[in-house]
């Protein structure tokens, strides 16, 4: 019988997993930052022993980009890195099962082709070089591990790039949007869908990328989310956009493995109008 225990219960994804495995009726035990430090090896294996999962689901990251690169750049060290390490090593020693959560920025966005999951990484953020080092903990921690790379990242709980646009929206009558960086957009629900179907089938240990299919442009992505008001969204570049954090031009990555394992992806826009819809 699966226990899952959620670690980062009270973010984006967190409460995604929640409300999925409320749904599919798995037991679990959700884990905010106010249970459980993961910068704490001694309070996890104290986690661990009191819970008895079978899995943890690792949902607990930093995720300020652009603070990253200087006021939070200790803060995203400590918990991407350092309580990765952690979780990961008490997975081991306790012989439970971890999925983490990375990302598409543990790449630079410089090759022309979709992104695999053996490719060579080269982060040029903080937030990417911590990610990226929380990947290779966890590989050399000896876990069963699931990592999952994503992207652009959108659901019903906490901030992100829809509901930026549609607050944005009631504003504003015109709006610009970057057009020079591409990705996929990623719906929280079908990332824990995923990670609940790599356990579901044990599919391999490893690495998998996982975003909603088809790719985009920040601008392409604004214009779908803003489709049904009378908001104009223009285009504009990176250079006329300056953000503290490098974000990769071209960050399309092969979800070819995912799709493997027998999981449907839904398309992006497909994703973004049911989720839209979700939300009404």
């Amino acid at each position: 019988m699966v226990k899952a225990m959620i670690v980062g219960a009270s973010g984006q994804l967190g409460q995604e997993l929640q409300k999925l495995l409320n749904e599919v009726k798995w037991d679990y035990v959700p884990l905010t930052v106010e249970d459980l430090d993961i910068t704490d090896r001694d309070k996890i294996d104290e986690k661990i022993k009191e819970i008895q999962p079978t899995v943890i689901l690792d949902a607990a990251a930093y995720t300020a980009v652009d603070k990253a690169e200087d006021e939070g750049k200790e803060l995203n060290w400590v918990v991407n890195v350092d309580g990765t390490k952690n979780l990961a090593e008490a997975a081991k020693s306790h012989d439970i099962e971890l999925v983490y959560i990375s990302t598409d920025y543990v790449f630079d966005g410089t090759k022309e082709g979709y992104y695999l999951e053996d490719d060579p990484a080269n982060p040029k953020n903080e937030y990417g070089r911590a990610k990226w080092a929380g990947e290779q903990a966890v590989r050399e921690s000896g876990a069963k591990y699931y990592i999952v790379r994503t992207s652009w990242v959108f659901g019903e709980f906490g901030h992100n790039f829809v509901f930026t646009m549609q607050n944005l929206a009631k504003t504003h009558d015109t709006l610009t949007v970057v057009n020079d960086q591409i990705g996929r957009p990623t719906w929280t629900r079908t990332l824990a869908e995923f990670m609940i179907h790599l356990l579901d089938v044990k599919a391999p240990f490893g690495t998998y990328q996982l975003s909603n299919d088809n790719e985009a442009t920040w601008y392409d992505f604004a214009c779908e989310i803003l489709k049904d008001t009378n908001v104009t969204v223009k285009p504009v570049t990176s250079d006329e956009f300056p953000q503290k954090a490098y974000r990769p031009r071209h960050s399309i990555m092969s979800l070819d493995k995912a799709k493997n394992t027998g999981f449907v992806i839904p398309t992006w826009q497909k994703a973004l109008s049911d989720f839209l819809e979700s939300i009404k």
